[in-house]
């Protein structure tokens, strides 16, 4: 029986690591969830910063500008307010290049018709597009690589996050500029944690205490049902690939890809396995719920009490915060690794997406979609799209902007993704999988 349930566990995390390869919510098989379900709507915020934008309205671009078009996969208010302001801030910060952003759904549906377009032209200057869409664009040759322009104009690269530009740099080349990031975080219940005699400000930071602490956490009723789970984990090929890179193993061959073109999975590997049977032994012994593949059934049940700590996006940190307020206090705490020693070896892995210049564009959009990247990359636009989106800024000035330091005064627990991301060493582990199948898989 033990062994079917393992053989059942096993075929849905691989249905998962190959349907959900699509970032996220940091996707994967490799890095984030669709498009905003790491980030749930958000109300504009209140400190002071640019003004928000009540509708998708873009100002008219002034005679002579360079028009460009800005494929973008971010929706709710994301996609309604945020991005069409920092589109506006770009157009009336000059008159060289007026840029129109136009939501084209899901990164794959935004990738598809990419594809679709490459024929008749019928492209954007710039497109946004998952993580793990990198090596099938780079593999396409159908952009201009961001690291022309940086060499071009010698630009500073210094302050934006190194871990975050490896992510998207191929073979000694940036390809594209990272736009909206996030890592996987442990969330937890503080509550839950006094109740059951564990510290509220000491979260579990390996597997064996994270076993520990569910095993407290686990609450059952006279009849013995369990009434709240220790942890849950949804079956999601992205946190598989987080848990593996922590551990120090690798996704695919050829250093997952880095050093050479991927020719096979290797998650299959010792690590892999451990990971599997931690995370088996856990629902055996009844103190992980198991509410399937959706990351927002389990936060869902996180928010109603039913499970005392899981594992999610950072973007997702604000939503779970304020859909926590008044019922209980939330802590977040690194992903668990299988020891401390691994903390010194590895860590997680970059997951959201990255802005690319499409070059069969006349060359005056190309260089207007670089002038518009750049725009997006500076420290006062990072520090508004945090706000707004829940991503965490690539440009590390950003976090002295007052609008980002109210916010973060606002939401300290936000410190915790930064400390991980600043934390975790950047090499081939961290540096993620390249599998130019990834997003068709």
């Amino acid at each position: 029986m033990k062994n079917r349930l393992f053989n059942a566990l096993v075929a849905l995390m691989i249905i998962s690591l190959i349907l959900s390869a699509c970032a996220s919510p940091a996707t994967p098989a490799a890095t984030e969830a669709p498009p905003n379900a790491n980030a749930p709507t958000q109300a504009a915020p209140t400190a002071a910063g640019p003004t928000a934008v009540p509708t998708a309205t873009i100002a008219p671009a002034a005679e002579g500008a360079t028009e460009i078009a800005f494929w973008h996969s971010m929706a709710g208010d994301i996609g309604g307010k945020a991005i069409p302001q920092m589109a506006n801030d770009f157009n009336t910060s000059q008159t060289k290049c007026h840029v129109t952003p136009i939501y084209q759904g899901s990164y794959d549906d935004s990738l598809n018709k990419l594809k679709a377009g490459l024929q008749g032209k019928d492209t954007p200057a710039v497109i946004q597009l998952f993580d793990i869409a990198t090596r099938q664009m780079v593999d396409l040759k159908v952009v201009t690589p961001v690291q022309n322009y940086v060499d071009k104009e010698n630009y500073d690269l210094s302050d934006l996050e190194p871990n975050v530009l490896a992510y998207y740099t191929v073979d000694n080349k940036i390809y594209s500029m990272p736009f909206n990031t996030s890592t996987p975080l442990l969330y937890y219940n503080k509550d839950l944690f006094k109740a059951a005699g564990l510290d509220p400000e000491k979260p579990p930071r390996t597997f064996d205490e994270f076993t520990a602490a569910a095993r407290k956490l686990t609450t059952k009723d006279a009849s013995g049902k369990v009434t709240v789970y220790g942890g849950s984990f949804a079956i999601y090929g992205w946190f598989f690939e987080q848990f593996l890179a922590v551990s120090a193993g690798y996704y695919v061959d050829q250093n997952n890809g880095r050093d050479g073109l991927a020719t096979k999975a290797t998650f299959n590997s010792p690590e892999g396995v451990a990971i599997m049977q931690w995370w088996k032994d856990m629902v055996d012994e009844g103190i992980m719920a198991n509410y399937g593949r959706k990351t927002v059934d389990v936060r869902n049940a996180f928010l109603a009490g039913q499970t005392a700590m899981f594992i999610d996006s950072t973007a997702v940190l604000r939503g779970v915060l304020d859909g926590s307020a008044g019922k209980f206090e939330v802590g977040t705490g690194f992903l668990p690794r299988p020891n401390e020693e691994a903390f010194t070896k590895s860590g997680t892995i970059i997951g959201g997406g990255s802005l690319w210049i499409i070059n069969n564009r006349p060359q005056a959009e190309q260089d207007c979609a670089w002038e518009f990247i750049k725009f997006q990359s500076s420290a006062k636009e990072q520090s508004y799209w945090q706000t707004m989106s829940g991503y965490f800024p690539i440009r590390k000035s950003a976090y002295n902007e007052q609008l980002t330091v109210d916010w973060t005064a606002k939401y300290p627990s936000f410190k915790t993704a930064v400390d991980q991301l600043h934390a975790s060493p950047n090499n081939r582990y961290t540096n993620g999988a390249l599998i130019g199948v990834f997003p068709v898989a």
